[in-house]
């Protein structure tokens, strides 16, 4: 997907200060059992046509506004991920911001789980 520059530019800007990660990594520690928060930020539709296993749905117009009643705890550790890994950026950038020192970004995103053929959960 070919996004506009004006994005990039941001998006691109919010990874010099945020913590990343990939989707192999995600999903080895995904199979060992670490504990941390998976974080889908997508809007709801792309959440409902699949997310990946054991993941929460707060997508990125809410999260500045209900990470606080859903994660308290400033230093819980979270990994965000979207359809890419741009919006997550954004969001990981919102959360750090805001005082959460392991908001972490999936870069791949969605679709980079799907092409490595990772297991994706559907809502019936």
């Amino acid at each position: 997907m070919e996004h506009p520059p004006k994005f990039m530019a941001i998006c691109e800007d919010a990874r010099t200060r945020i913590q990343e990660t990939d989707v192999e990594t995600v999903k080895a520690r995904l199979d060992r059992g670490d504990d941390f928060l998976l974080i889908d930020t997508r809007e709801d539709r792309e959440w409902n046509k699949g997310h990946l296993p054991d993941a929460i749905h707060i997508g990125k117009g809410v999260i500045e506004r209900d990470i606080e009643a859903k994660v308290p705890d400033m230093d819980r550790e979270m990994i965000l991920y979207c359809g890419g890994g741009y919006r997550s950026a954004l969001a990981a950038d919102n959360l750090t911001k805001m005082g959460y020192t392991k908001a972490i970004s999936m870069d791949g995103g969605f679709r980079g789980w799907n092409v490595a053929g990772y297991e994706v959960v559907v809502e019936e």
